[in-house]
């Protein structure tokens, strides 16, 4: 397993990041920083490196260029395990990045504001962070991706109890939530430029999570789980929670939904009880 002795570290959600990047700290991890985030760290006494001194290139453009740098990209995406990989980094003084922990921007917190224009929501679609993202995530062998504040306290313990290294199935997983998140972002950009140009835009991106497996599917021998739209705060049988009774399969949800449109035709308190999609 490789160790992970250099960190990039440059969220948009500061949420536990101070903890997380002292017990990095801790274990003797070199904590790259940019920004909001390198202040952040330094209030809280955590030792960082700018980003500016390790390339060697000043942040310019308003901070739009900042971490787009062979020095940073080399040093995410060279595979560790290929000699042609590792003497190209070696000649041009590159040295590997073994963890990236990186959210992006506020996509969709800035233009769900009222007074949001197009100058403000332009401003926060991140460039920089879903390359680091990305290029951590595709080397995930030999790089960990940290994209969730709620991953911070697993990480770390399992540092601490593996000499400062990630199993290849904990890496994996990260990738795997690491590509979502750009997926999700992409996804939230791209419908929102298509809802300026029309009611019904010509392409729509639809995103999922998984809430839940189902017992079944329409039929026993059939596989299913349950979806739920991301960011939607979820429908009236989303919220709701389960008391009792056996796990839910495909058809106790289709009656659940046919119980739910039945119960719109009333205006008063009332219970509909449904069986195979009947009111009964």
């Amino acid at each position: 397993m490789p160790t992970i002795r250099r960190a990039l570290i440059s969220v948009t959600d500061k949420t536990g990041i101070q903890v997380f990047a002292t017990g990095l700290a801790e274990l003797g991890v070199e904590i790259l920083s940019t920004g909001g985030t390198a202040r952040s760290l330094t209030q809280a006494g955590v030792n960082i490196k700018e980003v500016s001194k390790h390339t060697g290139f000043p942040e310019m453009l308003d901070g739009r260029v900042k971490t787009l740098h062979p020095m940073i990209h080399g040093g995410i995406l060279g595979m560790r395990s290929k000699k042609e990989h590792v003497e190209a980094m070696q000649s041009h003084g590159i040295v590997p990045i073994d963890a990236v922990v990186v959210n992006l921007y506020a996509f969709e917190k800035t233009v769900a504001k009222p007074d949001c224009t197009l100058a403000d929501a332009i401003e926060n679609i991140d460039i920089g962070g879903p390359c680091m993202v990305r290029a951590a995530a595709k080397n995930f062998a030999g790089v960990g991706i940290v994209t969730d504040p709620a991953d911070y306290g697993s990480i770390l313990a399992e540092l601490k109890k593996n000499h400062s290294s990630l199993s290849r199935d904990t890496r994996r997983q990260l990738a795997t939530k690491a590509f979502h998140h750009t997926a999700h972002y992409d996804s939230a950009i791209a419908n929102w430029f298509g809802e300026q140009e029309a009611d019904f835009p010509e392409y729509l991106v639809l995103d999922f999570a998984k809430l839940q497996d189902l017992r079944y599917g329409e039929n026993p021998h059939q596989r299913a789980s349950w979806y739920s739209e991301v960011g939607l705060g979820g429908d009236l049988a989303v919220n709701l929670e389960q008391l009792h009774g056996q796990q839910l399969s495909f058809n106790n949800l289709l009656d659940l939904d046919s119980a739910r449109r039945v119960l719109d035709e009333f205006n008063l308190p009332a219970c509909v009880i449904v069986k195979h999609n009947n009111p009964c």
